[in-house]
Formats: C-alpha cells, sequence, structure tokens
C-alpha cells in the first residue's frame, strides 16, 4: 500500500527530534563524567548517627583483686528463742519488764503470787525441826540403854527397838528435806526471770490473771539477737566447692538487704547440711552473726554472698562496658587512632559492677562504657570522661540463684 504523503513529513521530524535528544543527555553524562573525581577503590568511613565524632566515656582494663562469690537467699534465725510461761499456779501480781527490753539471765520478767507457796515452805521447814527434835531423844534413849545392857538392866530388845528409832527419824528428816527443797522451789517458780539474754517481745498476759502450768500460757517470748544465724541454700553443684573451701579455714558469708544495695552483717559458715534437699536441688547451709548492731532481725529474709575464693591480679572492667550481641559477649575497644574496634572477649565472674575478663582483652587497654547503641567498629570517637577503675570490693553480687 502507497504512503500518505501528507504524514511522511511528520514522521520524519518526530525521529529527528528523538535523536537530538539522546545526543543532549550522552553530551550531559560525558560532561559529568570529567567533573566528578574518581573513587575506585576507595571505601568511606563510617560516620556516627547524626555525623562527627561520639563523645563516649571509657575506662581501662585493670589488674585487680577480684572475689568470686557464691548468692543464695537465706531467712534470719535466732539462737534461742524462749516462750516464757509459768510454772506454778497462781495470780499474776506483776509485769517486771518493758516490752521490746533487753534482758539478761536471771532478769526478773513475772511475779505469781507467793504467799501460798511461802506456807507449804514454813511448814516444811517446821516438820523437820520437829522430827530433828524427836531424833535428838531418840538418839538419848538409845546411848542410854547401851549403857544400861551390859549390866542387864537393858534388854537386848529395847537396845534394839531404840536404834531402829533413831534410824526411822533419820530418814525421816532426809523426806523432810526433801520436802523443803520442792516447797523453796515452787517459792522459786513464783518468780519467773529470764532464761537467756535476748530482747523481749509483746506481753501476752496482763497482771491480775490467773495463770496455770498445765495451760503453757505463754508471758512473754524472749529472743536472742546476739550472735544470730542466718540459714541459706545453695545449688547441691556448690556443695563440694564450698566443702573443700571450709576445710582451708573459716569462710565469710556477707548478708545483704533484698534490693542488694546494702551489706548488713558479715559472719561466718558453720555448717553444711548433712543432705541435699532432692524436691529442690538444694544444699541448706548455716552461717553465724555477731549482729552487734541489730542490722539483722528473726524472720528477715535476706540475700548472702559467700566468698568462696580471691582471684588475685584478675583483669577487670566495670560492666557498663560490656554489650552482647547475636556472636555472644564483646566490648568496644578505643585504639590509638580515637576509633574502636568490635572486640569479642569472655567473662569468668560478674561481681557487682566489676566483670573479670578471662579472654578477649589485654591491661591497659581502654574501653567504652557508654553510647554503645550509636558505635560501629571503624568510628571515631573523642573521650568525654574515664570511668572510675573497676572496684575489687563490691558491694553488691551477681550470681548464680538456687
Amino acid at each position: 500500500m502507497s504512503e500518505n504523503p501528507i504524514l511522511k513529513p511528520i514522521r520524519i521530524s518526530r525521529t529527528r527530534a528523538v535523536m537530538a535528544g539522546l545526543g543532549g543527555v550522552f553530551i550531559l553524562a560525558a560532561a559529568g563524567a570529567e567533573l566528578l573525581p574518581s573513587t575506585a577503590g576507595k571505601a568511606a568511613p563510617p560516620t556516627a548517627k547524626g555525623g562527627g565524632a561520639v563523645a563516649v566515656d571509657t575506662a581501662v582494663a585493670t589488674p585487680a583483686d577480684a572475689p568470686v562469690y557464691l548468692a543464695g537467699l537465706g531467712s534470719v534465725q535466732s539462737l534461742n528463742t524462749v516462750t516464757v510461761t509459768t510454772r506454778v499456779d497462781g495470780a499474776l501480781d506483776k509485769v517486771a519488764f518493758t516490752e521490746g527490753q533487753t534482758v539478761k539471765p536471771g532478769d526478773l520478767l513475772a511475779q505469781i503470787d507467793p504467799r501460798l507457796y511461802q506456807a507449804a515452805y514454813d511448814q516444811a521447814l517446821a516438820t523437820k525441826a520437829k522430827d530433828e527434835a524427836q531424833l535428838a531423844n531418840a538418839r538419848a534413849d538409845l546411848e542410854r540403854y547401851t549403857r544400861l545392857a551390859p549390866q542387864n538392866l537393858a534388854s537386848k530388845q529395847t537396845v534394839d527397838t531404840a536404834k531402829a528409832q533413831v534410824d526411822q527419824l533419820q530418814a525421816q528428816i532426809k523426806s523432810d528435806q526433801a520436802a523443803i527443797d520442792n516447797a523453796r522451789t515452787q517459792l522459786d517458780y513464783t518468780r519467773i526471770t529470764s532464761p537467756i539474754q535476748g530482747r523481749t517481745g509483746i506481753r501476752q498476759v496482763d497482771p491480775g490473771n490467773n495463770l496455770h502450768a498445765a495451760s503453757g500460757t505463754g508471758i512473754v517470748v524472749v529472743t536472742q539477737m546476739q550472735p544470730i544465724s542466718v540459714i541459706f541454700t545453695l545449688p547441691e553443684e556448690d556443695r563440694l566447692a564450698v566443702s573443700q573451701a571450709m576445710a582451708q579455714g573459716p569462710l565469710t558469708v556477707t548478708a545483704v538487704s533484698r534490693d542488694g544495695k546494702t551489706d548488713l552483717a558479715t559472719g561466718t559458715v558453720m555448717l553444711v547440711d548433712n543432705q541435699i534437699d532432692p524436691t529442690t536441688g538444694t544444699v541448706r547451709l548455716k552461717a553465724q552473726f555477731p549482729n552487734t548492731d541489730e542490722h539483722l532481725w528473726p524472720g528477715q529474709f535476706v540475700n548472702v554472698k559467700l566468698l568462696k575464693q580471691t582471684r588475685r591480679g584478675a583483669l577487670t572492667i566495670p560492666s557498663a562496658a560490656l554489650q552482647r550481641g547475636p556472636n555472644g559477649l564483646y566490648a568496644y575497644v578505643v585504639k590509638p587512632d580515637s576509633t574502636v574496634e568490635m572486640r569479642p572477649i569472655e567473662t569468668a565472674e560478674t561481681t557487682g559492677d566489676t566483670v573479670v575478663v578471662a579472654k578477649g582483652l589485654q591491661a591497659g587497654e581502654r574501653v567504652t562504657t557508654s553510647n554503645a547503641y550509636r558505635l560501629q567498629p571503624g568510628v571515631k570517637v573523642t573521650v568525654a570522661g574515664e570511668a572510675k577503675t573497676a572496684d575489687a570490693t563490691p558491694t553488691n553480687m551477681e550470681g548464680k540463684q538456687p
């Protein structure tokens, strides 16, 4: 079919316009390539978020003596707790203590009406006096009959009867003495005294009430406060290490407040229980504390730190320098050119704010302790401040819980 002579000039003009436009693009691209510098083989250094160097705090990996603790949970128990009761029946005449008072052995706590028991004691004394008088007369008769027997002025039967009378009265006097001792003891029981040194609790009976020994009603509870003990548990796998450490000498134990911020008292491990609890897989230990300041209170729950050993010259860094990634633990190390390097590390123990490094760092290397979220390998940093050297005597502990 023949081409329309009217459309042919239009198609030719469009083709020329397209070719002219493509030529212009190629010319601009070539000009731009000549103006831009060559960057082949060069990688742009990483920069911090927002650009510029990152201000960080740092700390130096430092050798120090690092204590190794075992952590447990325990409760405070008094070595002696006594519920003071009456041993005799009677009315409570008076209470001689103040609630919360510290008492010593023998201090008067309460007084039972003593009149009935005083009378019984006096009666026992009188009975013995009567029998002693009869014994004196019987001995005189025996002596008299013994002198008359050789002249046949007293029969042998009379002498034997007099001797038996003396023996009988001697036995009676021993019985009288026992009755006196019993009456004296009952009288002493009317004075109720403290059997131990400790602190009194809340009074349970008011004066004027009739008390009975058979009822067992307590007047007050006296609790020994100094010294005091803590029963705590550790995982069963720690038992052997503790036993071996105890064989080398006393083990130090620190009782810590529940928030882990305050050391309450320091004591010594007394024993490891003779069996493991199969339901929890833990073993109980008992520690004793002087508790002179009475920071420990019976029934109180505390955290316990048992000093198993002290690592001499261990390499330590603050726990703030420790980071956790998909491949494990690492820290950012500041290099001499003020850039950071991501360094994988292995740790031994974490004690409070101090981490013992087993592998990955050298003494004197500087690690970052802040702004880790802004860092990546090769980033430029500026040191804003240096963290305090890791303390080898911590006040808290992060360890295994039973």
